[in-house]
């Protein structure tokens, strides 16, 4: 296949509030609440689709559908609080519902082994993850600075930025069983 099955979409332009930026972080604190709380839910649901998934070869549509909202709003609010996005995002895990968005194919079947063993297949993916949560974090701070004296995110600086949030969405979607793909680079 041409496309990836977790794809974030940008949508969204580079201006940016800089009255917002600056408080950025506290604005995001309602919605760290909510995705915290929506987390905890979700690891007992990845859980349990971690046993449906190893014995019927598929995870049922109503586990990949709170998952996938639930990763939905997760980059929402991590677009958000990266200075990716500008406007404040929906308290929701909706389909379209933000200017950076993410899109998932519908649940397919996968190989029972591999589910077994996502965890362990996912280590690789985890420590390079690792490195590009460092390199999103340095581009944050970067992005924050540009938007305050500029009003805006350097074109260079956003595309960076929105691959860290592409790959890491990709990551936490193979280990939230919304696919059974492996992660590239690309």
């Amino acid at each position: 296949p041409s496309t990836y099955p977790v794809r974030v979409a940008d949508h969204g332009d580079l201006q940016r509030s800089r009255l917002t930026v600056f408080f950025r972080l506290l604005l995001a604190i309602p919605h760290v609440v909510v995705l915290m709380f929506w987390g905890l839910a979700a690891y007992v649901v990845v859980f349990v689709a971690w046993i449906a998934g190893t014995i019927l070869g598929r995870i049922p549509e109503g586990m990949h559908g709170f998952l996938e909202g639930f990763l939905r709003y997760n980059t929402s609010v991590t677009a958000y609080t990266r200075i990716l996005s500008n406007p404040y995002p929906p308290f929701s895990g909706s389909s379209g519902s933000y200017t950076i968005d993410l899109e998932v194919d519908p649940p397919g079947p996968q190989s029972r082994l591999t589910i077994f063993f996502r965890g362990l297949l996912a280590l690789p993916m985890l420590l390079i993850g690792y490195g590009v949560r460092l390199l999103a974090n340095v581009l944050t701070i970067a992005a924050w600075f540009a938007a305050l004296v500029l009003g805006s995110v350097p074109e260079g600086l956003q595309d960076t930025a929105l691959w860290c949030l592409r790959y890491e969405q990709r990551v936490l979607g193979y280990l939230l069983f919304l696919t059974a793909r492996y992660p590239g680079f690309s």
